[in-house]
């Protein structure tokens, strides 16, 4: 599992620069600054989230546990739902899709949450 949970993170760390890239030089003069802070709101998060990933996935190798295995798996989710709503919300200008994103920090708070128990309970 801990190999599962690096690889994602370093797809993720790299998929936050492209995009907070993206956002930054492709987007600029085309959105509001309003949607491009939001936009990068959603590289931030995604990259801190990738590290956590990171940071799970060497604690996991040391430290193995279904607590860390939840954490990582509650990093991804997280990160697909929160930043993937922020995403989606600012290149189609659907707003709706901000009521999900809540969803998506609350699963982002559950990692954070399960990883410290797994840190913990860890021997």
């Amino acid at each position: 599992m801990e190999r599962v949970f690096l690889v994602a993170g370093s797809v993720s760390a790299f998929l936050a620069v492209a995009l907070g890239a993206f956002g930054a030089h492709g987007l600029e003069g085309r959105l509001l600054p309003s949607d491009l802070e939001t936009f990068e709101v959603a590289a931030r998060y995604q990259m801190y989230h990738a590290l956590g990933l990171l940071f799970l996935g060497l604690a996991l190798e040391r430290w193995p546990g279904v607590l860390g295995s939840w954490a990582g798996w509650a990093f991804l989710a997280g990160t697909v739902v929160f930043s993937g709503s922020l995403y989606a919300l600012v290149l189609t200008g659907v707003r709706v899709l901000g009521a999900v994103t809540p969803i998506g920090g609350v699963m982002l708070l559950a990692g954070w949450v399960l990883t410290t128990m797994h840190i913990i309970q860890s021997r």
